[in-house]
């Protein structure tokens, strides 16, 4: 302003550009600033992994304990499960924009953060592929980076194209039981509708237990009755029950064909179930593993050698779009004699 003035006083040819100028100089400090200065607290691992996806993880401050991925997510501070939120937990990170989804409460706690001068934006969550791109479009819009959304969603649905094209090759439909557990007397079986019985379902298999809806708890007769020749567990679930042997040993187990075969896969739980920009990557990761279950071959992309007896395969989470890294199907030989 000093020099516009001075131009001003000495008579200058240019004041009209020099007031139009100091108008253009004034503005650009208020609308800058404010974007580069955007503190986001996200709540939904889902969320948070689009966030990254989307490059925009380094305006992040704090996330809910879901948000495990990428590795960067683990680091920032944490404001409880998206379930039991801390209204003063997140407001004390000062965020100007909080991202959440439907499953975020208490109610109450939502109410107080929604009074707070912070932008509070629900993000459409659910357990299918058009939830995953709903719910990447609904980031990307919030976020101002459309055009980013708009490949994540592409590099989406190519993924899943494949791993929809892996399965269809395969002539086998295995029985797969998905067993969610956080400890020992804490495992639930899924039924129908839920985010494990798309996955079955996209990746060419057959939930084993279809007459009913949600997750009931596990059960000898129930499992004995669903006969499964797979068992799907996250990783975490399987770590609380103590491995492989532990799972094995769960109630009616042992009476079906998988443990008899010891035909278990185990993935990362917000790979396998998040619906998120991944969602692609792990359903073929589980397609490949599914069938390889039943016929020995798993895919010439698995890093598993063709000719390898995998009963028991671990599936790592699989890298984002940000890098070149893709998943790999993990096995060890359970020591099993076809």
């Amino acid at each position: 302003m000093a020099t516009v003035a001075a131009g001003v006083a000495s008579g200058g040819a240019w004041p009209a550009r020099a007031g139009v100028l100091s108008v253009l100089l004034l503005l650009v400090p208020l609308a800058t600033p404010a974007r580069a200065a955007e503190r986001i607290v996200s709540v939904g691992g889902t969320v948070t992994e689009i966030v990254y996806a989307l490059g925009a993880g380094d305006a992040l401050v704090g996330a809910d304990t879901s948000s495990v991925y990428p590795p960067e997510a683990e680091k920032l501070p944490k404001v409880g499960y998206q379930r039991t939120l801390s209204a003063e937990g997140v407001l004390s990170l000062s965020p100007t924009l909080i991202l959440i989804t439907p499953e975020s409460g208490p109610p109450a706690a939502i109410e107080q953060l929604r009074g707070t001068g912070a932008r509070v934006v629900p993000i459409p969550t659910g357990t299918d592929v058009e939830a995953a791109r709903a719910a990447i479009r609904a980031v990307a819009t919030t976020l101002d980076r459309q055009a980013r959304g708009e490949d994540l969603v592409k590099a989406l649905e190519a993924d899943v194209e494949q791993a929809r094209a892996l399965a269809a090759a395969s002539s086998s439909h295995p029985r797969v039981l998905f067993v969610y557990a956080r400890g020992a007397g804490m495992a639930m079986v899924s039924g129908k509708g839920t985010a494990a019985d798309e996955m079955i379902r996209l990746a060419g298999a057959v939930n084993a237990v279809n007459d009913y809806e949600g997750f009931r708890p596990l059960t000898a007769e129930g499992v004995v009755a669903a006969a499964p020749d797979v068992v799907l567990v996250p990783s975490r679930g399987l770590d609380s029950l103590g491995g492989k042997a532990g799972l094995l040993a769960q109630p009616g187990m042992s009476l079906t064909p998988a443990a008899r075969a010891e035909r278990v896969v185990a993935m990362d739980d917000l790979y396998l179930l998040g619906f998120g920009p991944r969602t692609g990557q792990a359903l073929a990761d589980l397609a490949r593993a599914l069938h390889q279950q039943q016929r020995g071959d798993i895919g010439v992309d698995s890093g598993v050698r063709r000719d390898a007896p995998l009963w028991f395969a671990a599936i790592q989470s699989g890298a984002s779009r940000r890098t070149p890294d893709r998943s790999k199907a993990v096995a060890t030989n359970a020591g099993a004699a076809r």
